[in-house]
């Protein structure tokens, strides 16, 4: 968050950059000033944040703006970025920030397309914990062994109004990609008529199959509680990416950044991406999703662990979905990504 009377400078004026000016004009403090450095934005930016001039004469924009803070957002930094002005600065005392950090310090994701592999190699995140990870194992459990407990004649009650309302089968089977990429069969309450015939296999072209109970459970996320019996057998922890189907993993390896560090880790029956994004329907939408997935690998804890489970909590008690989306919602995808499919199951796109 910007101080009273601070002036910003940012440098960059392309769609990473204007998300950046939005992100910190909505929690800038009374008289914070904005000022860009750039070549002139294919289209304009907010009132109140004007084109300063470009990189080029950054010397000069530096000693008449006067910056406080400089945020550096530029999509392609080699041979751009004038190093010296901003060590000047810095010296000063002027904050000079990445606009990568700026922008997962805004949203609670980072910004995949923007990250080169240095910046995640070097920086503090991605921390292993032993004690992080015995905590974690033993919470899944025994929240685990709890629910299946009390939550029996529930969930007896939920396999009867499937087989009344849509007959058999009660559960449905899916093999997913866990730890270490390992294959598992996961269970959900079956939610769906049975395909019939060639359909897409996103969930939200298949909205005709769901059942009138099916839609119930989907609302109150109770087709996800076979999932307690996968957390015993270690093939999934409470808290985690979720998993996804063994047909999709080729291709989200191949479209989506950093994709392969997911399955360092278990994954969740819920998880940072499903309480702050939800459901996701195609590719750019699974890229996303991935934002918020690799800022959980970076910054896993046993405190945002209890803050998952707190909010799904709160979605489950409410049946309003995932967690409104953050005011910086930067989810343009790489070239070439835009009309790409995916074979999901539409069972469950999570």
């Amino acid at each position: 968050m910007t101080a009273p009377g601070e002036r910003v400078l940012v440098l960059g004026t392309g769609p990473f950059a204007r998300c950046i000016v939005e992100g910190l004009r909505a929690q800038a403090r009374a008289r914070t000033t904005f000022g860009l450095a750039g070549e002139r934005p294919a289209e304009p930016f907010p009132p109140g944040c004007p084109l300063l001039g470009p990189l080029g004469h950054l010397d000069r924009i530096l000693a008449s703006f006067r910056p406080h803070r400089i945020v550096v957002a530029l999509e392609e930094r080699r041979g751009r970025l004038a190093a010296r002005p901003l060590l000047d600065s810095r010296v000063r005392g002027v904050v000079v920030e990445d606009g990568v950090e700026v922008f997962e310090r805004l949203t609670g994701k980072l910004a995949i397309e923007s990250l080169a592999p240095s910046s995640l190699l070097f920086c503090t995140g991605f921390r292993r914990s032993r004690l992080h990870e015995a905590w974690a194992r033993l919470l899944s459990v025994a929240v685990a062994g709890f629910g299946l407990v009390v939550l029996g004649p529930v969930m007896a009650l939920v396999a009867l109004a499937i087989v009344l309302d849509s007959g058999r089968p009660v559960f449905f089977r899916q093999d997913r990609v866990g730890l270490h990429g390992r294959r598992f069969c996961l269970l959900k309450f079956r939610t769906m008529r049975p395909r019939v015939g060639p359909t897409s296999e996103w969930a939200r072209d298949n909205g005709a199959r769901i059942t009138r109970v099916g839609r119930w459970l989907r609302h109150f996320r109770l087709d996800e509680l076979p999932q307690f019996l996968n957390v015993l057998t270690a093939d999934m922890n409470l808290v985690g990416p979720r998993p996804h189907p063994v047909s999709n993993f080729r291709l989200f390896h191949e479209r989506i950044p950093y994709y392969s560090l997911r399955s360092a880790i278990r994954p969740g029956v819920t998880g940072w991406a499903q309480v702050r994004y939800g459901y996701a329907n195609d590719l750019a939408e699974e890229t996303e999703k991935m934002r918020y997935d690799l800022y959980y690998l970076k910054h896993r804890s046993l405190g945002l662990d209890l803050r998952i489970l707190l909010d799904t909590v709160r979605v489950i008690a409410l049946g309003r979905g995932a967690a409104a989306a953050p005011a910086v919602p930067w989810t343009e995808p790489a070239a070439g990504w835009r009309h790409a499919s995916a074979a999901t199951e539409a069972e469950d796109v999570a």
